[in-house]
């Protein structure tokens, strides 16, 4: 029997108000990765191919990542009460992310969040400051992003009427467009803008929360 609602929100600039991604390889890598942002975020290379080619000069042990992430990282501080609105609502909330699961956890741990699924790219780490990464959620078929959100939300799709979509980068712009409603900001916004597509524009998950709770918009659904 299908649900009726599936929510999937990105993680970093998301339910996360800092890139923690960014911040991490800030931190912890070497020389030489701002070119390899530059071209992907140019469209030169994807996401898979960058995290490829960043990994390698990453220098960091699981508890070094560990302590940067739990002093600086956290969810918007109004995800908590989202959260709590989809679990009473019975609307099923997913995130996923182009980013690492080691501090998407970290992070949703620290507000006990740690029942929502998420899907990402996984962090490896090895003797001494070696680092690796792996893509189990890539798609073959394309190749570009680490993590390919349109190919799980296609997955899930058939198990739900209506998907929301909630995002903020390059990463979200193309299963946003698979989704039934988009709430955007940053360059997702932009991207729909650009395209004429429709979309909600939100600051915060306050202003998400605002608007489902708003009379009518689920029993619209």
């Amino acid at each position: 029997m299908k649900k009726t609602l599936l929510v999937i929100a990105d993680f970093d600039g998301t339910v996360s108000p800092m890139d923690v991604g960014y911040g991490v390889l800030q931190r912890f890598t070497s020389r030489g990765w701002d070119d390899i942002d530059r071209a992907y975020c140019s469209g030169e290379i994807g996401s898979k191919e960058a995290y490829s080619r960043i990994a390698a000069l990453i220098a960091v042990t699981r508890e070094e990542m560990g302590d940067y992430v739990r002093a600086h990282a956290r969810v918007d501080p109004h995800f908590v009460p989202f959260h709590t609105f989809c679990r009473e609502e019975g609307i099923d909330l997913r995130i996923l992310s182009d980013g690492l699961d080691f501090y998407i956890d970290l992070v949703l741990r620290k507000d006990g969040l740690e029942d929502i699924p998420f899907f990402s790219n996984v962090a490896r780490f090895g003797d001494g400051r070696a680092f690796a990464i792996e893509f189990p959620e890539a798609n073959p078929a394309c190749n570009r992003c680490g993590t390919c959100k349109t190919l799980i939300l296609e997955r899930l799709r058939p198990s739900f009427d209506r998907v929301i979509y909630i995002g903020d980068g390059y990463s979200d712009v193309c299963p946003a467009e698979k989704a039934d409603i988009v709430f955007a900001k940053g360059i997702l916004y932009g991207a729909f803008a650009k395209k004429g597509l429709p979309c909600f524009r939100y600051g915060d998950f306050g202003d998400i929360l605002r608007h489902i709770r708003h009379d009518g918009f689920l029993k619209s659904l």
